[in-house]
């Protein structure tokens, strides 16, 4: 079992969505439904993404694909078109509450900024 899973009614809601979407690849509905419940775990910890567990995947697939997704508007349109649903509301995400860890966008290690004052 997940750490985190989407429940049956809660996948049933978001499955016809993702399916009429032009740029969602469903594929095989329980590997779709694993990688949501990735995405899930990872805005509720706000780990950084090689954390994942690896239940959920290897890590660097998880990302692409939800940087893909990002991209094409797919979690925009589940988060408009399952924003009324009070049932829902708890797991609807922006998909950019998800940051990079800051080593990820450059920032310097703590060691080499030490150094430099000295």
């Amino acid at each position: 079992m997940l750490p985190l899973t989407l429940s049956d009614e809660q996948w049933q809601k978001m499955l016809p969505i993702l399916q009429a979407h032009p740029n969602a690849y469903v594929g095989q509905e329980h590997e779709c439904r694993r990688f949501l419940s990735a995405v899930l775990w990872m805005a509720r910890s706000g780990a950084q993404w090689r954390l994942l567990p690896k239940e959920y995947g290897y890590w660097n697939t998880i990302y692409r694909r939800f940087a893909r997704w990002s991209e094409q508007g797919i979690f925009h349109e589940l988060h408009q078109e399952l924003a009324d649903d009070a049932d829902m509301e708890h797991l609807l995400i922006d998909s950019t509450i998800i940051r990079a860890h800051p080593c990820a966008a450059g920032a310097r290690k703590k060691v080499a900024a030490r150094k430099r004052k000295h």
